[in-house]
This record gives C-alpha cells, structure tokens and sequence, in this order.
C-alpha cells in the first residue's frame, strides 16, 4: 500500500486514512487507487464487517482532487469504485471539499467534528467530475443547489441538519466514533445489512449520469482487458475458432 494512503484494522473494522496532512489530504491518483485497493480488499475478507474512510491531522478530511496530479476520481467514491455489502463511514475533521464531499456524501453514514465544513467550489474553478449531481437524492434539493451553484459552506450543525451527517461530534472525535459504530454493526446480521443496502444503493437512490458512465465504464474495461477478449484476437488472427472462458 502507497504511504500516501494508511491502512489498518480494529477487530473487525477496516481504516482507510488518506495521509497527506500537509497538502490538505488531497486526492491524488495514488490516493484514489490505494483507497479502492484498500475498500476491494476490505470487501474480500469476511473478518472484517465495516470500513471507515478519514483523512489524517485535524485541518481536512481531504480538500478534494489534487489538481496537480488528477485522478480517476471514480476509484475511490463508495458505490462507484468499490461496492462492498458491508457499512462504509465517513468520518470527518475539518474541510470536505470538492470530491472528498461526493466520498463522504456517497458513504453510507457520516460523522464530523464540530469544526467540520463542506464545500463544493466547482462551479468558481470551472472543473467538475459530475458525480455531485447525485446529491440532490440525498440531501434536499434546495440545500443540495446552494452547495453546488452558490459554492456556500456548509459547517457541521446545519450539514446534520439537513441530512449530510448522521451526528456532530467534538473535534478529534470523529474516527473514534466511526469505529465504534462499527464495532457496534459488527454483531449485526450480514445478510440482513447487506441485502438492505445493496436495494437501497443500487435500486432505490438515484444515480448521476457520471456515476452510471463509471459504472459502465469499469465493466467495458474488464471485458477489454479480460482474457476473452486476448483469445478472441488471437483466435482471429490465427483464422481458427476461438475457446471463451468467461473470464
């Protein structure tokens, strides 16, 4: 695992922390795939039941993509570049900006210290993923376009208010807090959380058009770089019938 992504567990919950403190926890492309590698991992082993997404040092959960080294964004939102069955918590200090909001919005609970703000200033930059169109399902729609066309801040009470976070907490407190909620849906019944939230992720919230052309867009490349796809150019080439293996 890249350092600029730390992972642990406790007991049966799994951490992911972007660290990089002194560039605002910034999403780089190694950020993105060290998350998704982690989130895939976590969600290949049944030892472990929950996943909490923070980011390292009190300033920011993460200041959203690193301009200076983009990344497919895509790779580390909840839903989108991994899907577990299991809970995944964002736990937030300080700033949630840009796509760090679309992670913590995409999560299926969030928790923040009370000096925690969210803000998506797309519209002052004039550079978007598109994957904040999803937020309107989530939060209401009035409050959801005063964060993406007014690029407002939205600080910790009213972001609980509205529906963006579960619980306010004091600061430095918010990982604790994701990982003993965690902890607590341990001794929960898989099956029954699993099917609840793949219905609700996958049939019942609406989803963005950027969303859905990620979506589409991993299952095309894994048909792409699959090894059907090599026999069946081999088999054109060698002018004899090619032998699939769905795989």
């Amino acid at each position: 695992m890249s350092d600029v992504v730390k992972v642990w567990d406790d007991g049966p919950v799994r951490i992911v922390q972007i660290n990089r403190p002194e560039k605002g926890n910034a999403i780089s492309a190694d950020v993105a795939v060290g998350i998704q590698n982690a989130m895939l991992d976590f969600d290949a082993d049944d030892a472990l039941r929950c996943a909490v997404i923070t980011g390292a040092g009190p300033k920011a959960f993460s200041v959203g993509a690193d301009v200076t080294q983009l990344p497919e964004l895509w790779r580390c939102i909840p839903t989108v570049g991994y899907r577990p069955k299991k809970p995944v918590i964002a736990a937030v200090e300080g700033w949630c900006t840009g796509g760090a909001l679309v992670v913590a919005m995409m999560a299926d609970l969030c928790v923040t210290g009370r000096s925690g703000k969210f803000y998506y200033p797309e519209a002052k930059i004039g550079l978007t993923g598109g994957m904040i169109a999803a937020l309107p399902g989530r939060i209401p729609h009035k409050i959801a376009m005063e964060l993406i066309l007014l690029c407002r801040v939205v600080g910790a009470d009213r972001a609980a208010q509205v529906g963006l976070v579960n619980e306010v907490v004091d600061d430095g407190k918010a990982l604790e807090t994701a990982i003993a909620w965690g902890k607590e849906m341990a001794g929960f019944a898989p099956m029954v959380m699993g099917t609840l939230k793949q219905v609700i992720t996958e049939e019942i919230l609406p989803r963005g058009p950027s969303e859905i052309w990620a979506l589409h867009g991993q299952r095309l490349s894994a048909i792409k770089d699959g090894e059907d796809a090599k026999e069946g150019s081999a088999a054109f080439r060698e002018k004899r019938p090619p032998v699939f293996k769905n795989r």
